[in-house]
């Protein structure tokens, strides 16, 4: 019997974290779905864990070579059955009705291509915090995605089949023409590339639902080296988009690169790079000031954390910073209260 959805998780060194997120999917109160595992060449135990779970509905498929996150999509989607595909990072989580409210999301909007949840964010030792991705759920057209990818993590979309098919296109490798949806040029921002190509280029509806459903694991530490390379392959990203969206990237690239930048100047905080996230924060201002405007309040927060990291001492910023999280979470928990969110999710 065909599976009314395939969820995708591709597998690659994740021997820590990878039997949690198989098990957020088996316990889906949403029964009728196949994942398919794809192992990326894991030099770690990372297949032997998942090759001791035994259930019908679970396929692992294996690489030859490591070939990244985008390719790894790819191979799922492509030997997927499923009427929709969802995509679960293997270091992240899923609350247990995700693929229930998405699949109800789904069959009761048909023009909607891509429904996503909101996230959680757990910490890197599993602890869920009281921090959530609040984008705009509705109305969402290229520009807003363009400059707030509302998606937010590889972990929250559940996409219609023929959705996926509206942007498929051939590929070659080592002499052999494949169908690819992502584009495997791309080792980061491959997920925003292909959501944008979607709502540039197709019919298709992009809609959130309320309900924090995935649960998103924020990385160890990490390196500073790191943001630039993602600044990077954002601007690759960009220069894609402008051969198949130039009207939509002459408009609001500016805008875009400026949000981005903000972006990565809230992670430099989150690394305690203060001198980083001044410098991107400062950068994103100068890109556009109109992001001051429109978004005045995540404007200044970024701006004026960033220059207190860099300039205060530690113990002085961490204060001020537990303060902020307490009345953020307070804030953010009072809205997804009122937007008719059981308590069941908080």
């Amino acid at each position: 019997m065909t599976p009314k959805i395939t969820v995708v998780m591709p597998v690659y060194n994740v021997q820590k974290f990878v039997k949690k997120a198989i098990e957020s999917v088996l316990e889906q109160t949403f029964t009728d779905f196949e994942l398919i595992i794809v192992n990326d060449c894991a030099t770690d135990n990372s297949l032997k864990i998942c090759q001791q779970i035994h259930d019908r509905r679970v396929r692992i498929i294996n690489h030859v070579e490591n070939k990244g996150l985008a390719a790894a999509r790819n191979t799922g989607i492509r030997h997927a059955l499923g009427k929709y595909v969802a995509f679960l990072d293997s270091d992240d989580m899923w609350h247990a009705e995700k693929l229930q409210r998405h699949c109800a999301h789904l069959d009761a909007n048909p023009n909607v291509g891509i429904s996503f949840s909101r996230s959680s964010f757990m910490s890197y030792d599993g602890k869920l915090l009281d921090f959530y991705q609040m984008p705009q759920l509705t109305n969402i057209d290229a520009a807003h995605l363009l400059c707030r990818n509302p998606v937010g993590n590889g972990s929250a979309p559940v996409i219609r089949r023929e959705t996926l098919n509206d942007i498929r296109f051939q590929s070659i490798h080592r002499h052999q023409l494949y169908s690819c949806y992502f584009d495997e040029k791309f080792r980061q921002s491959e997920d925003i590339e292909c959501w944008l190509r979607i709502v540039a280029t197709t019919k298709w509806k992009m809609e959130g639902i309320p309900q924090p459903l995935t649960y998103y694991r924020l990385n160890h530490g990490g390196l500073s080296a790191n943001l630039l390379k993602q600044l990077a392959s954002w601007e690759q990203m960009i220069s894609k988009a402008r051969y198949f969206a130039p009207k939509l990237l002459k408009r609001h690239e500016n805008d875009a690169r400026a949000y981005q930048l903000r972006y990565l100047a809230r992670q430099a905080i989150r690394m305690k790079d203060g001198k980083m996230a001044a410098k991107l924060a400062t950068e994103a201002l100068t890109t556009s000031p109109k992001i001051l405007k429109d978004e005045m309040g995540r404007t200044i927060s970024t701006v004026s954390a960033a220059y207190m990291q860099w300039l205060l001492p530690a113990f002085a910023y961490h204060w001020l910073e537990s303060l902020g999280q307490k009345a953020i979470g307070s804030i953010q928990k009072h809205k997804i209260s009122r937007d008719g969110v059981s308590s069941m999710f908080l």
